[in-house]
């Protein structure tokens, strides 16, 4: 008597990436690795390669193989080509490529080309058992997970974050809002200003910090240090502040005595270096640059005082709720950190951390010399900051929701809805229809070779 066959495996999620792995996005990585505990399978597809020499150890843990897109299309033509080949052929190739057509005429750049020709190599490259596609950020993974869903009948959903929701232009948020099954964003001022564009579709889930990863903390010795370190983690980049927190640690007495270390890499690090120069605080200034979570503990561990500088960029850009903080926080370090976005949802001044106005080097100042002047203060409201986070921002509970939502989704087909003609004015009808591998390709848990699977 033969055996019976086994039954079959569970359907893929397909999660879209700006790039993978990524030092400053370990959240995603960690949000990854509790839906392959609650038994979800994924396969992660990457628009850009790594470009970081280091990644964190929980990138080894993952399990769901990685396929990396085309970064730029002139770099691999053949690839594209054949895609396209394959693909145009489809019975919704018609109607995916007036979708695309229809955003090129809004937004015509090199960037929305590269955006469908991504979703064709997507939509050609991808296994059959990926069933369904989820984007993280709003801008272009979302743009990509959404042509390659309409180019091959799969649903998709979405998480947005910060810089996605803030510099997309309204007519595409408002679009692709509507046309996903849903989007998750992880704090309550985003939630507000994307559910005023399409009400019922967005869910606050916070991705809160991995206790696990952050336990509590040893005991901080009783002496007093002579000399109190001032922590800031963050990528050099405008939204996040650091010509204003240079300006206000130039304002700061010597006494007590401090010193600054910069945790982070980004584009303006050299500027800023050269900032520190002139204020004359180079001496007692170390640019440690992008650090591996054990790194980055025993830094957060080691500090006194742990500052955060955030504003809203020229662009509109901004921070969310920068996980950077609920980790300093697990670890009993007090804050300083600005009103801006959803800081106010963790941080509540004089209660669990100090705020003072964004862009204002005197407020800032006075907030951490308070701080590094009265240990008693510190130890309140750095111990009052873990509990607060150990009680409300868990990750535990937002993976638990974004697992149950995605099991709601995982077998259900896609409607074959017409695309809406665009309206006068540049704005399309609402609803879903407003917008309509190779060798080396695909690798498995981190590994650098394998063989892309091909759909279908």
């Amino acid at each position: 008597m033969s055996e019976p066959p086994p039954p079959p495996l569970p359907p893929v999620i397909g999660f879209v990436l700006k790039g993978y792995p990524r030092l400053s996005e370990t959240f995603i990585t960690q949000e990854i690795l509790a839906l392959e505990a609650r038994g979800l399978r994924l396969h992660l597809v990457s628009l850009r390669h790594p470009t970081e020499a280091s990644v964190h150890p929980v990138h080894a843990r993952v399990r769901a193989p990685v396929t990396y897109l085309p970064e730029y299309l002139h770099q691999e033509p053949a690839r594209v080509f054949r895609a396209w080949r394959q693909v145009r052929r489809r019975p919704r190739y018609g109607r995916a490529l007036r979708l695309w057509l229809r955003d090129l005429v809004r937004d015509p750049t090199r960037n929305r080309v590269r955006r469908f020709g991504q979703a064709l190599v997507m939509a050609h490259e991808l296994p059959p058992e990926v069933t369904h596609l989820h984007a993280h950020f709003l801008h272009t993974p979302a743009s990509v997970a959404r042509y390659a869903a309409h180019l091959t009948g799969r649903r998709w959903t979405g998480s947005a974050h910060a810089k996605d929701i803030w510099t997309t232009p309204r007519w595409e948020k408002g679009e692709k809002l509507r046309d996903a099954d849903w989007v998750v964003t992880c704090t309550g001022v985003n939630r507000a200003a994307l559910a005023a564009l399409a009400p019922g579709k967005v869910e606050l889930v916070r991705h809160g910090v991995d206790l696990a990863e952050f336990p509590p903390p040893p005991p901080r010795a009783d002496r007093e240090p002579r000399v109190l370190t001032i922590l800031s983690v963050g990528r050099a980049v405008e939204k996040k502040g650091y010509p204003d927190l240079i300006a206000a640690l130039a304002r700061m007495s010597d006494t007590p005595a401090w010193r600054f270390v910069h945790v982070g890499g980004g584009p303006r690090i050299a500027t800023l270096r050269r900032l520190a120069e002139r204020a004359g605080i180079a001496h007692r200034t170390e640019w440690a640059g992008a650090l591996a979570r054990p790194e980055l503990l025993a830094r957060l561990r080691a500090a006194d005082v742990f500052v955060l500088a955030s504003r809203v960029a020229r662009d509109g850009d901004r921070d969310g709720l920068p996980n950077v903080l609920l980790e300093a926080q697990s670890q009993g370090l007090p804050c300083v950190a600005t009103r801006v976005s959803a800081i106010p949802e963790l941080i509540e001044d004089g209660v669990n951390g100090i705020l003072s106005p964004p862009g204002d080097p005197d407020a800032l100042a006075a907030g951490i010399e308070r701080l590094l002047r009265d240990a008693t203060l510190r130890q309140r409201l750095g111990s009052a900051g873990e509990r607060r986070v150990r009680a409300d921002f868990s990750s535990v509970a937002g993976a638990d929701r974004l697992a149950a939502k995605f099991s709601g989704l995982l077998g259900r087909g896609t409607p074959a809805d017409p695309i809406a003609p665009l309206a006068p004015g540049g704005a399309a009808a609402s609803g879903r229809a407003a917008e309509g591998g190779e060798a080396g390709r695909t690798t498995g848990g981190g590994a650098a070779t394998g063989t892309a699977d091909r759909a279908a």
